[in-house]
């Protein structure tokens, strides 16, 4: 755990240069605009430890895998976003003597990220070997208001002397990947120029045919006015630049202003490419700086407006939490159905930036919450686009008819991740996808989704649970074999109680849409039934034999499902005891120990609880809840949410902010040593669930919102905003009362602690703790 980031409520701060943690302040300090990343490497050279990464969304390479033993059904890739050409380079020199951070001695230093407005500065002093001293000040941002620039300005002033400055803006498209399988260079050269102020590189993905154009202008300042500089031309293989000297005087200060276009074939055509990015740069030269930074300003604002969640009382956990939310808005957008959220989002390379079953479990109610409806469909789109690939998928691993296996990591549908525990066992993602449909439809009211793009999706879903399955004589009952369930320190167990308890859920709500297809839209049922060969009495009655006879095993002592067969067999000593120096396990302990072992990477029957936690009194969730929890060891960040939900729901309210502020502050404070290589972006979804279920209590029941709130012992108050169908909610509360505010034109009905309540549009609601 580290404790260098200063607490504040609005900025991520490093005070002084911890060269040591560099990769973990770069993560932390990631800037993003939906379609382009960038981590918080430096402009000048730095030749010490440093993650170097610019990621343009979309844009991905099939990096063959390396496998020891090759497995009928493995995938033959995997998928990456790939680190993409640089852009924010300005090497810079004094006196011929290079800026090198690394080798410099720094009398000052400072970073920080605004997160109201997605703002990156740095300002430091650095003594070169020669004595001269020179200050620099660099401001950065990734455009959210025009989504393909990028800006930067940059100033350095001569503190002790009169003498030389150069500089050197340039453009590299020659990057590597730090985690290519094979150590293979991914982009080809297709184009390049250099001007008097401006050049751009045109690169190409390998195999994909991708095409990213990234371009630069830039402008020279010396103390404040614009001036006429004479720039060389540099030009080698996918690199461009131009160098700049300078006499200055003692106090002379010296700006770059730097603009970036980031255009990619995702967007525009191959032959439109280049005037595309001459165009972009056209237009954020002639806006400048500061007009470029004032629309950033706006366009967060309007973010913030409906995102926004508020404390009073624990700087720490408002940090955490503005954070989260900061990290989730600037990675997706929402406004491209192509296009997801990976793990780590475009802060690193672990995960490729590819797509797991965390968008539907762990982003999709964030979304729902926060932005507007189209935001949330477009992502279950994503996956409904994919469906035809979920079914070859499942062809290559032998079922038929249509059934689907949608991939555990993909990026176009198919499956590109190749550990045969994962691949073919970690099976509950289908059991994800299918609830996100029925997270959606409970929460926007939007059942025609289920016409038909919902229907298809689970129909084709239930015939994969249907053939999973099968009959156990001596059980009599159905079983669910093989599978490794979300606790990942388990493979291939038989009966995991959450797949099988996901799969005879999917096979229930798919009856139902069949229902509401029969009722509502009988003619575009038949049609579906024509489409996809649906033998619905015969499918139907397996799928009723399955949801009465499935096996999910029970332990009658302690009352409570167990997570597997043999659960029970595992020496069930509790994490408390664990010495200190074993941890993480993960790191620390071989995998053959770790699957012995009875602990616990993250919610896994407890993730079911969460869920469906109105299939449970309190009391057995309560029994849930004290078994698993001390077994657990929450080196997923996944886990901790889950938990803070679970404890805020059966009254364990210290246990509930425990898990919640270490959610919030996972990478912030590098719980799990790992934030080096990227941010845990689909946990923050988890963060922003823990805070408005967990502490608000929030639920959506027969259509309308339910508050269940408490506020944390210390803090004085909070607050959060929800979007929820027709309304906007504003939620206060404080250690003696809570309020509701209708912003929006239209009234709505809730339901607070049990009660019902009439709220009218433009009014509010104040209701005693």
């Amino acid at each position: 755990m580290k404790d260098y980031i200063i607490h504040n409520e609005w900025k991520i701060i490093e005070k002084g240069f911890h060269k040591e943690d560099n990769r973990i302040t770069e993560s932390l300090l990631s800037i993003g605009n939906g379609r382009t990343g960038q981590r918080a490497n430096f402009e000048e050279k730095y030749t010490g430890d440093t993650l170097r990464g610019s990621y343009v969304a979309g844009v991905y390479y099939p990096d063959k895998t390396r496998v020891g033993w090759w497995k009928n059904g493995y995938p033959e890739y995997f998928a990456k976003i790939l680190n993409a050409t640089n852009w924010i380079g300005i090497n810079v020199a004094v006196d011929g003597e290079e800026l090198d951070l690394n080798t410099a001695k720094i009398n000052l230093f400072y970073r920080d990220l605004d997160m109201k407005s997605g703002l990156l500065t740095r300002h430091f002093v650095a003594e070169l070997s020669s004595g001269k001293q020179i200050e620099v000040h660099s401001r950065r941002f990734l455009s959210i208001a025009d989504q393909e620039i990028g800006a930067i300005r940059y100033s350095v002033k001569a503190l002790n002397f009169s003498g030389e400055i150069s500089f050197q803006p340039y453009i590299d498209g020659d990057v590597v990947n730090e985690d290519s399988n094979y150590d293979e260079n991914f982009w080809i050269s297709i184009a390049q120029k250099i001007g008097c102020c401006s050049g751009f590189v045109c690169v190409e993905t390998k195999k994909t045919a991708f095409q990213v154009c990234t371009g630069m202008s830039f402008k020279t300042k010396l103390n404040k006015q614009i001036i006429d500089i004479e720039a060389k031309g540099i030009e080698k293989e996918k690199y461009v630049g131009a160098e700049m000297k300078l006499q200055v005087k003692q106090g002379d200060e010296v700006c770059i202003e730097k603009y970036a276009a980031i255009v990619s074939t995702l967007n525009h055509s191959k032959n439109k490419l280049q005037e595309a990015t001459e165009k972009t740069l056209r237009r954020a030269s002639d806006k400048g700086f500061d007009k470029l930074f004032a629309d950033q300003e706006k366009a967060w604002a309007k973010r913030w407006e409906t995102s926004d969640i508020r404390i009073e009382g624990d700087v720490a956990a408002q940090q955490g939490i503005r954070f989260n939310i900061f990290q989730l808005n600037q990675t997706y957008l929402g406004d491209d159905e192509r296009l997801n959220i990976g793990p780590k989002g475009f802060t690193g390379e672990k995960y490729g930036g590819v797509t797991y079953w965390d968008t539907e479990a762990y982003c999709l109610p964030f979304t729902l919450g926060t932005a507007p409806q189209m935001v949330s469909k477009n992502l279950l789109l994503y996956r409904y686009k994919h469906l035809q690939k979920a079914i070859e998928n499942a062809e290559k691993l032998g079922f038929t008819d249509g059934a689907a296996l949608f991939p555990m990591v993909t990026i176009n549908g198919e499956e590109c991740h190749n550990e045969w525990e994962i691949t073919f066992e970690e099976i509950h993602r289908n059991g994800a996808i299918a609830y996100a449909i029925y997270n959606y439809i409970n929460y926007t009211g939007d059942k025609e989704y289920l016409a038909p793009y919902g229907f298809e999706m689970l129909l084709a879903l239930s015939r994969f649970w249907s053939q999973r399955v099968n009959w156990s004589d001596e059980k009599k009952k159905f079983v669910m074999l093989g599978v490794t369930g979300p606790n990942e320190y388990e493979n291939n167990v038989n009966n995991n109680f959450h797949t099988s308890y996901m799969a005879v859920w999917t096979l229930k709500y798919t009856l139902e849409a069949i229902e509401f297809l029969k009722k509502e839209h009988p003619i575009l049922f038949e049609d579906m039934v024509k489409k996809h060969k649906l033998k619905e009495l015969n499918e139907t009655s397996r799928w009723k034999k399955i949801i009465k006879d499935m096996y999910f095993p029970y332990d009658f002592n302690r009352k409570i499902y167990l997570q597997q067969d043999g659960f029970l067999d595992k020496e069930l000593i509790p994490v408390s005891q664990l010495k200190p120096e074993d941890r993480p396990i993960n790191q620390k302990w071989s995998w053959d120990r770790i699957l012995r072992s009875p602990y616990i990477k993250q919610a896994d029957t407890l993730q079911s609880i969460y869920w469906f936690e109105d299939d449970f009194d309190r009391e057995s969730i309560e029994r849930h809840f004290d078994f698993y929890e001390p077994l657990t060891v929450h080196e997923s960040s996944l886990s901790c949410c889950i938990h803070s939900i679970l404890a805020a729901s059966i009254g364990r309210q210290e246990k509930a902010y425990e898990m919640y502020l270490r959610t919030a502050r996972l990478d912030l404070d590098d719980y799990n040593n790992d934030t080096c290589d990227g941010l845990h972006i689909t946990s923050m979804g988890g963060t922003w669930m823990a805070f408005v279920k967990g502490f608000g209590g929030m639920r959506v029941k027969n259509g309308k919102l339910n508050f269940n709130p408490f506020i944390p012992d210390g803090w004085n108050s909070y607050s959060f905003r929800l979007n929820f169908r027709e309304s906007h909610l504003e939620f206060i509360i404080n250690q003696s009362d809570f309020r509701l505010v209708n912003h929006s034109k239209t009234d709505i009905e809730l339901v607070v602690h049990g009660k019902q309540y009439h709220l009218p549009a433009k009014k509010e609601l104040t209701i005693k703790n």
